[in-house]
């Protein structure tokens, strides 16, 4: 009884094991590894976007941020959604 459940249990994990892959590699690509970018870097890209843009950077932020996304650059999209709520907290 004892080893067909175990059996059970390790079939279960085996045949789940690729969709918490991919759930763990989606949340690193798109949550984690953006914010360990530092923070120096996101205000550097802030105030040079202020510099060039003006008072359109927090369209421009968006536009980037879309770009991202359409490329599939999951990292550079959170990026620029850093820079995109930096510019919204600065007003």
């Amino acid at each position: 009884m004892w080893l067909t459940n175990c059996f059970e249990w390790f079939i279960f994990i085996i045949g789940s094991s690729p969709i918490w892959g991919t759930l763990l590699f989606h949340e690193w690509e798109a949550s984690i590894k953006p914010w360990l970018v530092p923070k120096d870097k996101i205000m550097e890209m802030t105030d040079m976007l202020l510099a060039k843009h003006g008072a359109r950077a927090g369209y421009r932020a968006l536009i980037e941020e879309e770009h991202a996304w359409r490329c599939g650059d999951m990292v550079q999209q959170g990026i620029w959604r850093r820079v995109y709520r930096e510019l919204q907290r600065r007003g």
